[in-house]
């Protein structure tokens, strides 16, 4: 039985991320009680955190390897939202045994995806409990130019990147009996590709942004209280993703880009005058961009069936007891 040092050791120290790797601006890494790191130049840091939990936010019998990517994919996404540089992370994570196999497909996942957005693990902990992963990532952007969700002006263009509906298609389809990580469906929810370089492509041009973690009219919602306005929404005009008709049926597919949730794209809201240059510059990026409504004075989300509003995902929904 590996010791919790030991565990730490073999899983979850990469030696292509260790102290002082140029670049990295990690000035001292994990091993004593606190990482200490180096900001650039001129710098704001952006944080947050995201627990995933067994059952909740992922099937238990998922690949190790998707649950890896997937923790830490769910936490970049909320940087990619911010328009920020993802730097480093931090990683808490309890375990119900120490399993060598299931620990290194997890660490082969969550170290791919750190290489990938160049993120580096800098610390966290390890217990013995029910399997709950919460990662905190810590990203950077000029001073002053942080993207929120309170900026929006009336009139600005609501625009998404890639494809919704995925994640809820690619629930159902692992309810069906998907397994194979191919299945395009499956893989937008077991896979999600955090956005973090279409976010700082979008950073000084757009106006707010949210990424979608709750659906589609949960976040819009959230984005909308944040400027105090109201929106527009073309539903026929919505991006979904590949496969989502055929798996949920017309009707259905709609109802999982809207309300589905765990698509982790990013809704935004820009000037119309920007509209081209932003989509010239996320195809540069291979990454597709939607117009999907407008916002506007008037309180409230038109354009959507009323019963729809309050579908999307709630841990602690109204009424609930």
């Amino acid at each position: 039985m590996l010791s919790e040092f030991e565990l730490i050791a073999r899983y979850f120290a990469d030696p292509a991320q260790s102290t002082g790797a140029v670049g990295s601006g990690v000035v001292l890494g994990p091993g004593d009680d606190c990482a200490v790191l180096a900001p650039s130049p001129g710098s704001q840091l952006a944080v947050s955190v995201d627990t995933s939990l067994v059952e909740v936010h992922f099937p238990a019998a998922a690949p190790a390897v998707a649950i890896g990517h997937r923790a830490l994919a769910v936490a970049l996404s909320d940087l990619a939202a911010m328009g920020a540089r993802a730097r480093w992370c931090v990683m808490a994570i309890s375990l119900p045994e120490a399993d060598d196999a299931w620990l290194a497909g997890f660490a082969e996942g969550f170290h791919a995806l750190c290489r990938v957005c160049g993120v580096t693990l800098v610390g966290g902990d390890v217990t013995r409990g029910p399997l709950s992963i919460t990662v905190t990532v810590h990203g950077e952007f000029p001073a002053g130019q942080a993207l929120t969700r309170g900026g929006g002006k009336a009139g600005d263009v609501l625009v998404v990147t890639g494809a919704l509906g995925g994640g809820r298609g690619g629930l159902e389809a692992w309810y069906a009996g998907a397994r194979e990580l191919d299945d395009p469906l499956l893989a937008a929810y077991l896979l999600p590709q955090p956005r973090l370089a279409a976010g700082e492509a979008l950073r000084q041009l757009a106006h707010s942004a949210i990424d979608i973690s709750d659906g589609l009219l949960v976040d819009l919602e959230h984005l909308c209280s944040a400027a105090g306005l109201g929106a527009e929404l073309d539903v026929a005009g919505l991006p979904l993703s590949a496969g989502l008709v055929a798996r949920l049926g017309e009707a259905g597919a709609h109802e999982a880009a809207l309300c589905g949730g765990d698509d982790y794209e990013l809704l935004v809201s820009l000037p119309a005058a920007r509209l081209e240059t932003a989509r010239q510059r996320l195809a540069a990026l291979d990454v597709p961009l939607t117009a999907i409504g407008r916002l506007r004075r008037a309180p409230g989300i038109a354009g959507v069936d009323a019963g729809l509003l309050r579908n999307g995902w709630r841990h602690f929904p109204e009424g609930a007891t």
